[in-house]
């Protein structure tokens, strides 16, 4: 299943059943799951931990030396989960020391061109659109959808059930549950398209977040109010219990309304 085009080192770990074309390049320091697929001119570098069941496109970089100044040649990781589709021209940077790896989880779709910078954690079943790009330290939690041509300053985070329309630029924490856009980002009311079509929701969850989500911005108070006032009046399932505790925990800062 390996073509004597590819190069694969000898001190590569390659499970069963994995497939490597033409023109395929993987370093040594890789390990590779079973039923695995690189295709031509995808390159696999050294400290990539892929699982199974992962299909490589034509042109990916997969475990590039991180681009930051603070790299200073160690051994880092890049780890990646079960069931990934990283299409033509991805590239994932490794972690940029030992502390810390950059991490991709199971079930995402990584599309044409994207970019995920050093120690960046990506969740599971996540969909990143054509060209979208995070600089370092970002992390998207379950679920979460970028369109094409987003960028994510660094160490911002998106929340699960989070969709950031086509180019938006986020400098803060993108919310659960919303829908961000335009620039500069702002939100937009809740995801309510993608999560119903999901069916991942019970009744009545989708109007308590939607609740939630107006006390924060739509009455005009702080934050802090809002927050007060959201635990006043709406159960706090667990929906509501993360949607909190990621704001409250946002080093960054929450994005703002433009409603």
């Amino acid at each position: 299943m390996i073509s004597p085009l590819a190069y694969v080192d000898k001190e590569a770990k390659i499970g069963e059943n994995v497939t490597v074309h033409p023109f395929a390049y993987i370093e040594k320091n890789v390990e590779i799951g079973d039923n695995c697929t690189i295709m031509p001119y995808a390159s696999i570098l050294s400290g990539t931990r892929m699982g199974k069941d992962n299909t490589v496109y034509h042109g990916a970089i997969v475990g590039a030396t991180p681009q930051d100044f603070k790299f200073k040649g160690e051994d880092t990781l890049l780890l990646i989960g079960d069931g990934n589709t990283i299409r033509e021209k991805v590239i994932i940077n490794r972690g940029t020391d030992t502390t810390d790896s950059t991490i991709v989880g199971n079930g995402n779709y990584l599309l044409e061109g994207v970019h995920l910078a050093h120690d960046t954690h990506v969740g599971n079943y996540c969909v990143l659109g054509n060209g979208a790009k995070t600089a370092g330290n970002c992390v998207i939690d379950d679920w979460a959808i970028l369109g094409s041509e987003v960028i994510l300053k660094h160490g911002c985070r998106v929340g699960s059930w989070s969709l950031v329309k086509d180019g938006g630029r986020a400098g803060k924490d993108v919310p659960p549950f919303i829908v961000a856009a335009h620039n500069p980002i702002a939100y937009y009311g809740i995801n309510a398209v993608i999560m119903t079509k999901e069916g991942h929701f019970q009744e009545g969850v989708l109007d308590d977040i939607a609740k939630a989500y107006r006390q924060i911005y739509q009455c005009g108070t702080s934050l802090e109010n809002a927050i007060r006032r959201i635990r006043e009046i709406i159960p706090e399932g667990p929906e509501i219990h993360y949607m909190l505790d990621f704001i409250e925990s946002s080093r960054r800062g929450i994005i703002g309304t433009s409603l």
